[in-house]
């Protein structure tokens, strides 16, 4: 019996996940593809052309060839074009639900979706470590290559159809965004389409090969916003209601869509100039950040630190309102850190190092 994405394959357009154009051909992956992600020759090779927190300043350290990323760019995308072929089968379907939480949804497809990422990527990169939404760590703990995998960001929005959801992978080197890749669903039932974004160290962010750059937006007042709210109704839960609240006052908006990935891949579009929430896990953000970050945009905890991550919160931005969004953004989060709510890092998979 042919596999999911073997038979999800025949029915998605071949045009609705085009490649990066830095990409090659899936089918040309090379013969002895552990043997090329190797350290090598330039580090200048891999610095971003636009870089704010430690972890973006600090690429210009990992010293890997501009061929081993791009050799590894194309696993990333093959592996998010497998994932979301299956989603792609299951979208105008009947959904099997189940809960994590009394709100909190997963699907049979967010699990499905998964096993077939993490089929290609043992295949591809059997000594990397993988921390999945669905399927938890697996992998070499001492390997400097963690796979973020989201095999589906947004799954109340696919739950309920609500064109606003993603397969989300991004891979880290020593704790540092690397390789990322996003399909992003929109459309509606019955008319289903995607589009794919595709980031690099160094290498520029593009969205179905299309090189993509933040907007240069400099005034509150004449911005878009997008934030998003856990499923805890505690107190950072309350005071992004209040950030929502201020920020919808005084912009042309705040949105609420419910896919991180989704709302980081705008911000490097250039549709919305910023992005903030609470509480993500790595494989909310690893994938998002890159694209802002290779898109010309900033990065920051929350409370305006240098971010990983491993953080609990997140501000993406166009960079020409960063400074202006924490003057509002940083007073709340940093009292929150001050009455003891816990913003250390998590979901960091015992073992992995970072070099930072």
């Amino acid at each position: 019996m042919p596999s999911l994405a073997t038979m999800a394959s025949s029915i998605l357009p071949r045009s609705s996940l085009l490649p990066s154009r830095h990409l090659r051909s899936v089918r040309a992956f090379p013969s002895s593809f552990q043997s090329c992600l190797r350290f090598s020759l330039s580090r200048s090779a891999c610095v971003a052309s636009s870089s704010y927190s430690t972890v973006a300043a600090d690429r210009s350290r990992v010293d890997i060839s501009r061929e081993s990323i791009d050799s590894l760019m194309e696993v990333v995308h093959a592996a998010a074009k497998r994932g979301a072929e299956v989603v792609m089968e299951a979208v105008d379907k009947p959904r099997n639900i189940d809960y994590k939480g009394k709100t909190d949804l997963v699907t049979d497809t967010d699990k499905r979706c998964e096993l077939a990422i993490l089929e290609l990527v043992n295949s591809k990169c059997p000594d990397h470590l993988i921390l999945g939404e669905e399927g938890g760590v697996s992998g070499d703990s001492s390997s400097p290559f963690l796979w973020c995998i989201d095999p589906l960001d947004g799954t109340t929005n696919f739950a309920h159809g609500y064109p606003s959801f993603a397969v989300s992978i991004g891979v880290l080197y020593k704790g540092r965004p690397l390789a990322a890749s996003v399909v992003e669903f929109s459309g509606g039932p019955y008319c289903w389409i995607t589009r794919t974004f595709t980031a690099s160290a160094g290498g520029g962010a593009f969205c179905n090969g299309n090189k993509i750059c933040v907007s240069n937006s400099d005034t509150i007042e004449k911005s878009l916003f997008v934030t998003g709210f856990g499923y805890e109704h505690d107190e950072p839960w309350s005071t992004n209601i209040e950030l929502f609240k201020e920020f919808t006052d005084i912009s042309r908006g705040v949105r609420r869509l419910g896919a991180a990935a989704v709302d980081m891949c705008h911000v490097a579009l250039g549709i919305a100039e910023a992005y903030w929430e609470y509480r993500l896990k790595p494989w909310d953000m690893a994938a998002g950040v890159l694209m802002v970050e290779e898109a010309g945009g900033i990065v920051t905890r929350m409370d305006g630190g240098d971010f990983t991550v491993f953080d609990r919160s997140v501000l993406v931005s166009n960079g020409h309102l960063h400074d202006k969004l924490l003057k509002i953004i940083a007073p709340p989060s940093k009292l929150l850190i001050q009455k003891g709510f816990d913003f250390s890092r998590w979901y960091k998979p015992e073992g992995y190092a970072l070099d930072f």
